[in-house]
């Protein structure tokens, strides 16, 4: 069973920064598509971010805009995503998400449906 650990969430103003970090063992992390997704008060679940853990193929959803950044370190097994000016819209629960890709690299579009496997979840409040 993987498991997928979320830290870093808290509580910040608008304008703030947080980041979350995820971590798994470290005979899964590599090669592998992560990436995070989050669900805000009565809305759907939505795809933040997502990466290859083994290098590149990086994807923003569109609100992003530049403010957030994700990351991997191969050695520590963790990925982590940078979140800086942050706003009211940003506050949710954040999930950290995984699958094997079956060839180098992830999809184009970050999709809810390629992810076989999330964390527990952890909450994001940005207040105005």
């Amino acid at each position: 069973q993987v498991q997928l650990v979320e830290s870093g969430g808290g509580s910040v103003e608008a304008g703030g920064s947080l980041t979350l970090s995820c971590t798994t063992d470290v005979r899964f992390f590599r090669e592998r598509c992560m990436g995070w997704f989050r669900r805000a008060p009565r809305k759907e679940r939505e795809g933040v971010a997502q990466l290859y853990t083994s290098g590149g193929y990086v994807t923003y959803a569109d609100f992003v805009e530049g403010r957030f950044t994700i990351s991997s370190d191969v050695a520590k097994s963790t990925m982590a995503l940078e979140m800086k000016n942050l706003e009211p819209e940003d506050t949710g629960t954040y999930y950290c998400a995984a699958y094997r890709p079956s060839y180098t690299g992830c999809e184009r579009y970050i999709r809810r449906d390629d992810f076989a496997h999330f964390g527990q979840g952890i909450q994001v409040t940005v207040s105005s």
